[in-house]
């Protein structure tokens, strides 16, 4: 009687039900498929990757975190395709992995370049996979900027500065650096080179005077790097991956996971989204400025 006399709620209602229906048992297949396959592969390998340039250790710290304290994980591989960044997230992460190879062995694997941080970082684990080809090594600090107090005097700009302290405006752009401050910096530059050489010594083992006799900022290939003691072993990813699981024990063939990824909420995907294809219009337009016969290109370095 119902469906007769109200057909459409009626019809409403056992489409509502076979929904519900049909995401009760897609979850419980999910769930099953889930159970099967941790069953299946209970011990594995965690990939964690520390891409560009290194600014914020965060992510990278509580992955390794999370990795370190999950029993499923037997073993970790660091994947670096780094040319360094700053010297605080590098020693960060330096850090989380000395305590990690404390309890789980842990392999880094080098892809295209693993210099400067990404060697520092590197040098923090059980044993180092390179490729031959891969650049890394450049131990060493670099501070710098650009003085634009000529430019700014042949436009007629002449900067105010009022400060507490005769360093505050250490590293300005607007003046000549004094030879107390070039002393200075000079001095903070050696210290953080010290740390550096330091660490790199106690990860790999070895005299911090032989560290130091190449450690002047140099780069190596993978292959030199192996020579110098650097490096461990030459090979790929999965060569790196094959070593650390079975240093953790695991027999048969190795299962890799990565953390999983974070969620971007969708107004700032919504933003990323947009600049990204503003960016790529001022390309395009760059370009057709240059074939025209501009000089003009969005890409310069400063």
């Amino acid at each position: 009687m119902f469906s007769r006399r109200h057909p459409y709620l009626f019809f409403v209602l056992i489409l509502t039900g076979m929904i519900a229906g049909s995401s009760v048992i897609v979850s419980l297949l999910t769930m099953a498929g889930s159970m099967y396959s941790n069953a299946i592969f209970t011990e594995k390998v965690g990939v964690i990757e520390i891409k560009g340039v290194i600014a914020d250790a965060r992510a990278a710290l509580e992955q390794i975190k999370n990795f370190r304290e999950n029993n499923d994980i037997k073993a970790i591989v660091v994947r670096i395709d780094s040319p360094g960044g700053g010297v605080g997230p590098s020693q960060e992460i330096f850090r989380e992995l000395q305590k990690t190879v404390k309890v789980k062995q842990v392999i880094a694997s080098m892809g295209a370049i693993a210099a400067s941080g990404g060697y520092y970082i590197a040098a923090a684990t059980n044993g180092i996979v390179a490729n031959p080809g891969t650049i890394t090594g450049s131990i060493g600090v670099i501070l710098g900027y650009t003085n634009f107090e000529s430019l700014f005097e042949k436009i007629g700009l002449y900067p105010v500065v009022i400060k507490s302290g005769q360093y505050k405006d250490i590293g300005s752009p607007v003046r000549k650096m004094t030879e107390s401050e070039r002393t200075l910096l000079q001095g903070f530059s050696d210290n953080v080179h010290s740390q550096f050489i330091k660490d790199v010594a106690a990860g790999r083992h070895q005299p911090e005077n032989e560290i130091r006799k190449i450690a002047d900022g140099r780069i190596f290939s993978g292959e030199m790097a192996k020579s110098l003691g650097l490096v461990d072993r030459l090979g790929n990813f999965e060569d790196a991956v094959e070593w650390a699981g079975r240093l953790g024990g695991i027999e048969g063939e190795v299962t890799v996971v990565y953390p999983p990824e974070e969620k971007t909420p969708f107004m700032r995907y919504l933003l990323e989204s947009t600049a990204e294809e503003i960016n790529k219009a001022a390309i395009q337009w760059g370009t057709s400025m240059i074939s025209g016969g501009y000089l003009f290109h969005p890409d310069m370095e400063r």
